[in-house]
C-alpha cells in the first residue's frame, strides 16, 4: 500500500520580515514567500503534510509524558551517565519542575503545530479551491488542532487557546490561559466539524490520512474524558467499518500498516534516507544490548520505556498479548541479561536506526473498551458491555468476563485497557481520567514504594534520591514551562510548582 508522504515543511520560514535599512531587505531565492504559496491544491496538501510531519516529532517523545509518568514503564538506569536526570528521567521519578527542558520542548512542539494548523486553515478559508477539495483538507487540519488541544489540556489544565494567527507580534504578550472547559469546547467543536467534512475512506494512494472514523473516535474519547458518558457512547457507536485484527501482533507489523483495526496512526517510512523513519526499537532497547535487540551493532540503545515489574505482572496467564508486547531479558554473547524491554515496535529493517514502524494512535480495540466503559458508568455492566470487552479478551486467548458488578467491571475494564494498549501512550491519561488528583497521588506513591523496594532494573548500587517517587496531588498537571512565563508575565503557573 502506498501512504501519504510526510513532508517536514518549516512554515515559520514563510514569515515575512522587514527592516529599515534597504540593503537588509532581501529575498531568499531558495524559499517561497507566504504570499506566493497556498495557491492551489498541491500547495495546500504540502502544507497539510507539514502538520502531519509535526505529529512525528510529537510522537517521537510522547512515551515520556504518557507512559513514563505512569506505572507502566521505567528506565534502564545508567549509573555512569546522569545527564538525563533533570530531563526525561524526572517523569519517571515524579520530580518534574517548571525548568525541565522536556516540558519546554513539549509545549513548543504543540504550539508550533497549532500555529501551522491555524495558518493553513486561514489561508484555506480565503482560497478558491473547490469545496470537494477544500472540505477534506479543512477536516484533517481541524482534527489535528483538536488532537493538539486534547493532549495539552490534559497535560497542563488551563492552556493558551488560539485558533487564529496574530497580526502583530505584540499581541502574543496579552495571551492568557483559557479555562479547561473552553479548551474542551473547542476540541469538540473542531471534531464535530471534522466529522462533517471528512470522508470515511480514501483512495489507496492516500492511505493513512485522517478519516471521519478518526474524528468520531477522538470525539468520543474527548467526551468520555469529560464524563459525558451518554454522548460518548452515541458518538463511539458511529465508529463503523473497523474490526479487530485476527492476530494482535498485526497491529504493529510494518508489513500490515493501516489495517482493519487501525483508525489513525502516525506514518513513518524506513529503509531509506528520506528522513521519515521511526526509531522506537532503538529508543526502547536496553542500553547495553548492542545488536542483540535491534540487529545492528555500533549503536547506542536508549534503555527507555522499560516495562516495570508491576506491568509485567499485570498480564494474566496465557495472555497472547504479552509475548507481542515485551520481553523480560535478552541474550548477548551467550549470556542472558535480565532487563525487560518493549518489542511492539521491534521488527526487521534494512538500515541502522531507520525502522519502518508506524505508531498507532487510535484503533478499534480502544473504541470497544471505551464503549464498555461508557455503558458501565451509566447503568452498570450489561450484556452489551460484556460483549465489547470479551471481543478483546477472546483475541488475547482469555476467557470471557461474567457476573461482575459495576465496581468490579470498571476495574476489569481498566485492567484490560492497561494490557491491551500497553506502551501505546494511553496509560497516563487513563489514570488521570479515572482518578481524582488525591487518588492519583495515592496510587502513584504506592507504585513508587514497590519500585523502590524492588527496582525493575538494577541500579548499579546507586541509591534512590529521597525525593524519588514522591507524588503530590498538584502533579496531576505538569508545570507551565518557566521560559513561557518569563516571556509572557500574564501566564500563571499551576498551583504547587
Amino acid at each position: 500500500m502506498k501512504k501519504i508522504a510526510i513532508l517536514s515543511l518549516l512554515f515559520l520560514c514563510l514569515t515575512q520580515f522587514s527592516c529599515k535599512d534597504d540593503f537588509l531587505v532581501t529575498t531568499d531565492p531558495t524559499r517561497i514567500g507566504a504570499d506566493l504559496f497556498y495557491k492551489n491544491e498541491t500547495q495546500f496538501l504540502q502544507a497539510l503534510s507539514g502538520v502531519y510531519g509535526q505529529m512525528q516529532t510529537i510522537t517521537n517523545s510522547a512515551y515520556i509524558f504518557k507512559e513514563f509518568t505512569s506505572d507502566n514503564t521505567s528506565l534502564d538506569f545508567n549509573p555512569l551517565d546522569r545527564g538525563g536526570a533533570a530531563g526525561w528521567e524526572a517523569f519517571e521519578f515524579s520530580s518534574v519542575n517548571q525548568g525541565n527542558g522536556e516540558i519546554s520542548n513539549l509545549w513548543n512542539q504543540y504550539y508550533s503545530g497549532l500555529y501551522n494548523a491555524n495558518y493553513t486553515l486561514e489561508k484555506l478559508a480565503g482560497s478558491t479551491l473547490d469545496a470537494t477539495i477544500k472540505g477534506p483538507i479543512e477536516g484533517q487540519l481541524k482534527f489535528l488542532r483538536a488532537y493538539f488541544y486534547f493532549d495539552l489540556v490534559q497535560y497542563f489544565g488551563d492552556v493558551v487557546l488560539v485558533t487564529s494567527t496574530l497580526d502583530k507580534p505584540d499581541k502574543a504578550f496579552d495571551l492568557i490561559r483559557s479555562p479547561q472547559a473552553d479548551v474542551w469546547a473547542q476540541v469538540e467543536k473542531d471534531l464535530k466539524e471534522a466529522v462533517a467534512l471528512l470522508p470515511a475512506t480514501y483512495p489507496a494512494s492516500q492511505t493513512g490520512r485522517i478519516t471521519k472514523g478518526a474524528a468520531l473516535a477522538l470525539l468520543g474519547k474527548s467526551q468520555l474524558t469529560q464524563k459525558k458518558y451518554a454522548e460518548a457512547l452515541a458518538t463511539l457507536k458511529q465508529v463503523t467499518g473497523y474490526s479487530l485484527n485476527p492476530l494482535y501482533a498485526d497491529n504493529f507489523n510494518p508489513a500490515k500498516k493501516n489495517g482493519p483495526e487501525s483508525i489513525f496512526e502516525v506514518q513513518y517510512q524506513g529503509g531509506n534516507d528520506l528522513g521519515e523513519w521511526s526509531s522506537f526499537a532503538y529508543t526502547f532497547a536496553p542500553r547495553l544490548s548492542a545488536d542483540a535487540v535491534t540487529g545492528f551493532a555500533n549503536t547506542t540503545p536508549g534503555g527507555r520505556n522499560v516495562p516495570t515489574n508491576d506491568m509485567i505482572a499485570a498480564y494474566e496467564s496465557g495472555d497472547l498479548r504479552k509475548d507481542v508486547s515485551l520481553k523480560t531479558s535478552y541474550t548477548l554473547k551467550g549470556a542472558v541479561v535480565p532487563i525487560p524491554y518493549v518489542i511492539k515496535y521491534t521488527h526487521p529493517h534494512t538500515l541502522t536506526g531507520r525502522t519502518d514502524d508506524n505508531w498507532v494512535v487510535l484503533r478499534y480495540a480502544d473504541v470497544l473498551l471505551m464503549m464498555a466503559e461508557t455503558i458501565n458508568e451509566q447503568t452498570g455492566p450489561t450484556s452489551e458491555a460484556f460483549g465489547y470487552v470479551n471481543q478483546v479478551r477472546q483475541r488475547a486467548g482469555l476467557k470471557d468476563l461474567a457476573g461482575l458488578d459495576k465496581t468490579t467491571f470498571k476495574t476489569a475494564i481498566m485492567q484490560e485497557r492497561r494490557v491491551e494498549l500497553a506502551f501505546e501512550n494511553h496509560r497516563w491519561f487513563d489514570l488521570r481520567r479515572t482518578k481524582t488528583p488525591a487518588e492519583l497521588a495515592s496510587f502513584m506513591n504506592a507504585y513508587g514504594l514497590k519500585e523502590k523496594a524492588k527496582p525493575s532494573v538494577d541500579r548499579g548500587g546507586i541509591a534512590f534520591n529521597a525525593q524519588d517517587y514522591i507524588f503530590s496531588d498538584y502533579e496531576y498537571f505538569f508545570p507551565i514551562p518557566a521560559p513561557q512565563i518569563l516571556i509572557n508575565t500574564k501566564l500563571t503557573q499551576n498551583a504547587g510548582y
